[in-house]
């Protein structure tokens, strides 16, 4: 379980550790005529929500206990569909992110959470949400290394990372309600490059059929208003 799960908690102590520089660096930057943004602009791969303010990683934080329980049952979930090639990711919340962030930053691959937004998100959809929404970022990073056979070659990379979130559905064993609220926040928070939210269903549902998950299950969350 290290290639993944281990990279995130690494990343997450990893950042108690630079808290000190960060903040001297951050408060260097408040003199007048310093850019407080990072030095060098970060790539951005998905974004779920608005990227119209600057990221910031100074202010990059440890994420929360119950944030990091619920990608860690992600990645637990799609371990072995990426093994060897598991990407090594980041996990941080940061109140100038987007939303939802997939970037390269440097030599890091992180996913940044807003922590209104996580807040909002759980809230109204419990963990099956927070969980939806780290498994489709989660998707995109596994993606560029470790495509699977039954992955369409014409799907686009938000299709992509979709089928992905599908499949950790499957392996995690998600019941009725927790799907249901899955699809139901995918469905609430696209980026601005997803299709159709009738596009999209077929590529989550391709992803949890091949990746094992009980099409009947399936066919009950999926027919719920709220996931339409």
């Amino acid at each position: 379980m290290k290639a993944i799960f281990c990279g995130l908690l690494l990343f997450a102590v990893g950042a108690l550790r630079e808290a000190p520089a960060r903040q001297r660096a951050a408060s260097r930057d408040e003199r007048p005529g310093r850019s407080q943004t990072a030095p060098t602009a970060a790539r951005v791969l998905c974004a779920l929500g608005s990227t119209a303010s600057p990221y910031n990683a100074y202010l990059d934080q440890r994420p929360t206990g119950d944030a990091m329980e619920l990608a860690g049952k992600v990645n637990a979930a799609l371990l072995a569909m990426c093994r060897p090639n598991c990407p090594t990711l980041a996990l941080f919340r940061n109140s100038t992110a987007a939303n939802l962030m997939l970037i390269i930053d440097g030599a890091r691959t992180k996913i940044l959470y807003k922590p209104e937004f996580f807040t909002s998100a759980y809230d109204n959809y419990g963990d099956g949400g927070i969980l939806a929404l780290l498994a489709h970022e989660v998707g995109h990073a596994i993606d560029m290394t470790a495509p699977p056979s039954w992955m369409k070659s014409g799907w686009t990379p938000e299709l992509r990372a979709d089928a992905w979130a599908g499949c950790a559905f499957a392996k995690m064993n998600l019941g009725a309600s927790a799907l249901r609220a899955g699809l139901t926040t995918l469905s609430k928070y696209p980026s601005p490059a997803h299709p159709s939210w009738g596009v999209r269903l077929p590529a989550l549902e391709a992803g949890y059929t091949q990746c094992g998950g009980t099409l009947s299950l399936w066919e009950r969350a999926a027919r719920s208003e709220d996931a339409k």
